[in-house]
């Protein structure tokens, strides 16, 4: 079984300096490639050292909601810089978050559109972090002609008729943790109606651990039990659902 960690956070303080063991625990796990995901300076500049770093890693660089009211234009250079980075494999998270509203909504509308004309110039796919702001996040990323460019909706939290709505803007879905939980409705009903050609897994690690550690630290390999709990709600079997997300993955990302 291989496995495909679509969005992790392996850049993150709770790994710093026990990435490899991590990296080697995943890999006892089945959990063979992970894109490691950046959110701002920092964390963008530790996806791409870990994707240096390893073979079987790669980095996705962007801008995250919460921190876009630190968006300048020297940001904008950089990340531009690294995306063109051979093994930066897409732009984000990019979105927007109005749990938190840790960046005014109008920034992170701004800053979100901003981050989509890039990678429509860059024919680059995004992953996209949409908390409590679906309906301007479809919105926004319909205007935004995703068709040109694609991207994955990451850890997704909506039910089937948002799920068939970005579908049909020809997103990718991703499924973290919370579909192992037995207090997931809307997950387990949309996980069930995804086509097999547009279905990722991920753990968003160091958050939303899986059953069976749910309530403990999260960690890349996990993406195993997020394989599991994908193939129960699915009636498949684990083995072909890591197969197939991993093949989508691939595809995605663009790689061979």
């Amino acid at each position: 079984m291989e496995i495909f960690d679509s969005h992790t956070h392996l850049n993150d303080t709770p790994y710093a300096g026990e990435e490899a063991a991590y990296v080697a625990t995943a890999a006892s796990l089945g959990v063979t490639e992970m894109a490691i995901v950046g959110s701002d300076t920092a964390l963008n500049a530790g996806a791409m050292a870990l994707a240096a770093r390893f073979p079987n890693l790669y980095a996705i660089v962007g801008w995250h909601p919460e921190s876009s009211k630190d968006y300048t234009q020297a940001a904008e250079d950089l990340l531009i810089t690294q995306l063109a980075a051979a093994k930066t494999v897409a732009l984000g998270e990019i979105g927007l978050d109005y749990h938190w509203d840790t960046s005014p909504r109008e920034i992170q509308r701004r800053v979100f559109r901003r981050q989509l004309a890039i990678a429509r110039d860059l024919h680059m796919p995004v992953s996209i972090h949409s908390r409590d702001a679906f309906e301007d996040t479809y919105d926004i990323l319909k205007a935004a002609h995703l068709e040109d460019f694609g991207g994955i909706m990451h850890s997704f939290t909506g039910d089937g008729e948002w799920a068939r709505k970005f579908l049909d803007l020809g997103m990718y879905v991703s499924f973290s943790g919370i579909v192992s939980f037995k207090n997931a409705p809307e997950e387990h009903e949309s996980v069930q109606l995804i086509p097999e050609d547009r279905l990722l897994v991920e753990t968003d690690a160091p958050y939303l651990t899986p059953v069976p550690y749910r309530g403990k630290p999260n960690q890349p390999g996990y993406t195993r039990y997020v394989v599991e709990a994908v193939a129960k709600w699915r009636e498949d079997s684990p083995e072909h659902i890591a197969a197939i997300t991993h093949a989508n993955a691939h595809r995605v990302f663009g790689l061979k």
